[in-house]
């Protein structure tokens, strides 16, 4: 689901998201109905309307609703801490034809779950259906939350919308009301029949869950289609300005080399959500077949459609067991993101090189890049791919993000997806690629409905795609952190990885939260000049050359020079201490790819293969 940030944002993070996978299940004959008013955009607050039908076949004593604790981002938010004013009542039927209404006691049961209450009725008939009424607070501007103002409404359903936990399997319809008269409205699900109410839009979808995988915009957007192939596409655009040329052309490309390598357009027609400009968080979310992305501008944003696009295989329909069912209530573990987001990074750098939207030396540069993160994080050397991926919901804390604690499986799995490409061309004598891997996962997981085993499966299928065994590679470089040979592989396309290095200012140890809410310090440098000074492990920071501790030190250090003299406040033992020392000057690795000069024919071939999705 996802959720890919640009790379400056993605390598000190472990975040990304899912919507549900789902495959045919039976509706019910009623339909669950959610009318969501936009009424008050300046108020930010949804203001929802929710009926469940009671018929012969659903009808309790009690009917429970729910709101999602996660969405989008793998990240526990507690989505009903928005919520406010739950109200529910009952329409009866009595014995004649006419209805009634009855107010209806709704508790909550736990933190995100309220119990609708449906008493007996004797001599008044039943409770055909119940309602239930709520206000959501939303304003929060990026692809991976929602948000109503006077400019627009941007909805993810699962973040706004309660659901039935023990009923999600029926039919679902939703209409979004008092719209400003200039709004239209997008949203890649089929719309409603007989909804021609000014200001109104509304949508069906087969259960909860695929209702859930469609985010709605809501505003005076613009919008382009344009069929590439099989491929139907709608673009929509929020943004004041955008060249439309540039986002076509760049969208053109990318859905031509992902379906002709894949072989086929798994969708009756795929919808790219845009918005451009500033905003607090970029990125871009997956969903079955669509996705919301808010970049800079086009030109920043077509490397988050590259990723994006490529889920619709990969995560979307190549999908772990680990990810199944989908449960919103809380944390789902999986080992698999390294190959569910970072070899999707991978596919999407393939992509840019390979439609023309990068030069092959723009492919070199960001490759580099990727190790040169890589070797900044201290925290490879005892945090595996496989154990990022299960760690990922510790993102939400910010220390988890630092290099002493994480890597990244966008950034390791983009490695891993590249150099596993590289060792199958190898073995096969540039017969067969990763592409041969994917497709081959397509067929024997997305097209039969089945789900793959985090790594048994993947690993199978690289063996029988390249006839060569492949548990060494998977147990040293994805399951452990032995270092990646990286020019082992890189030479097998007549590349070479050249280290470089770089100067800047370091403090000499790391900041990480404490119990009682200051950062203390850690990793403290023996020898260095703040060791030197008096700095002590555990030692409770305060201040920072008399402001407030920051929180990002990275930051902070980017905007400071080896030598300067710094003052640091701690707390020890109760006492309060300034201690002054200079920022000590740290060395980092850089990395470049240069193509060797000698490189054989069977180099050459694979190094092409590579760069333009071709084999022998």
């Amino acid at each position: 689901m996802n959720s890919f940030r640009l790379r400056s944002l993605v390598a000190g993070s472990a975040l990304v998201a899912f919507s549900a996978f789902y495959v045919g299940a039976a509706s019910a004959s009623a339909t669950v109905r959610y009318q969501v008013s936009l009424a008050h955009p300046e108020r930010h607050l949804f203001h929802v309307t929710m009926t469940v039908p009671q018929d012969s076949a659903t009808a309790t004593n009690q009917v429970r609703v729910a709101i999602a604790a996660w969405d989008a981002l793998y990240e526990i938010k507690d989505f009903a801490s928005r919520v406010r004013d739950v109200r529910a009542s009952g329409a009866v039927a009595a014995a004649g034809p006419a209805l009634s209404q009855v107010s209806l006691p709704a508790s909550k049961l736990d933190k995100q779950t309220w119990g609708i209450t449906i008493p007996a009725l004797p001599h008044r008939g039943r409770v055909t259906s119940v309602q239930i009424e709520y206000q959501i607070f939303w304003n929060e501007n990026s692809p991976f939350t929602s948000q109503l103002n006077s400019h627009h409404a941007f909805i993810n359903p699962a973040e706004v919308l309660f659901y039935l936990p023990d009923r999600r399997t029926e039919d679902v319809r939703v209409e979004y009301q008092d719209m400003s008269a200039s709004w239209q409205a997008a949203e890649e699900l089929a719309s409603s029949p007989g909804t021609a109410a000014p200001g109104t839009a509304a949508f069906v979808a087969a259960n909860f869950d695929a209702l859930a995988d469609a985010p709605a915009e809501l505003s005076h957007f613009d919008e382009f289609r344009f069929d590439q192939g099989a491929a139907h596409i709608r673009v929509v655009v929020d943004a004041d300005t955008w060249e439309r040329q540039q986002l076509e052309d760049g969208l053109r490309r990318i859905v031509y080399n992902d379906t002709a390598m894949m072989g086929e357009t798994p969708f009756p027609e795929y919808l790219f959500l845009f918005h451009f400009g500033a905003f607090p968080l970029q990125g871009g979310m997956e969903h079955m077949n669509c996705t919301a992305i808010a970049g800079p501008s086009v030109a920043g944003s077509i490397p988050y459609a590259a990723h994006e696009f490529f889920h619709l295989w990969n995560v979307k329909r190549i999908r772990p067991q680990t990810l199944e069912p989908v449960d919103r209530s809380k944390e789902l573990l999986t080992r698999a993101l390294w190959f569910a987001e970072g070899v999707t990074s991978s596919y999407a750098s393939y992509a840019l090189v390979r439609s023309g939207l990068w030069s092959r030396h723009q492919f070199y540069f960001d490759l580099a890049e990727q190790f040169s993160e890589l070797d900044s994080r201290p925290a490879r050397h005892f945090q595996s791919a496989e154990e990022s991926s299960l760690d990922t919901w510790f993102g939400v804390n910010d220390f988890y993000k630092e290099p002493p604690f994480s890597i990244s499986y966008y950034n390791k799995g983009q490695i891993l997806g590249v150099t596993l490409d590289l060792a199958v061309r190898d073995a096969t004598s540039n017969t067969r690629s990763l592409d041969d891997v994917m497709r081959a996962m397509n067929d024997q997981f997305a097209h039969r409905g089945r789900f793959y085993n985090d790594r048994t499966d993947i690993e199978a299928a690289v063996e029988q795609v390249s006839g060569k065994d492949f548990h060494d590679f998977f147990a040293r470089y994805v399951a452990g952190t032995d270092e990646i040979p990286v020019n082992q592989f890189l030479n097998l396309a007549g590349l070479q990885l050249i280290a470089g290095t770089t100067s800047r200012a370091g403090l000499g140890f790391w900041n990480v939260p404490a119990a009682e809410g200051l950062p203390v310090a850690a990793e403290l440098e023996p020898g260095s000049p703040a060791d030197m000074a008096g700095i002590h492990a555990d030692d409770a920071l305060l201040t920072l050359n008399d402001q407030p501790f920051p929180e990002n030190l990275m930051l902070w250090l980017r905007g400071h020079s080896p030598g300067e003299t710094v003052r640091v406040r701690v707390r020890r033992a109760g006492a309060e201490i300034d201690i002054t020392f200079p920022l000590e000057e740290q060395t980092d690795r850089n990395y470049r790819i240069d193509e060797l000069p000698d490189a054989t024919s069977m180099q050459l071939k694979i190094r092409e293969g590579m760069l333009h999705g071709t084999t022998n």
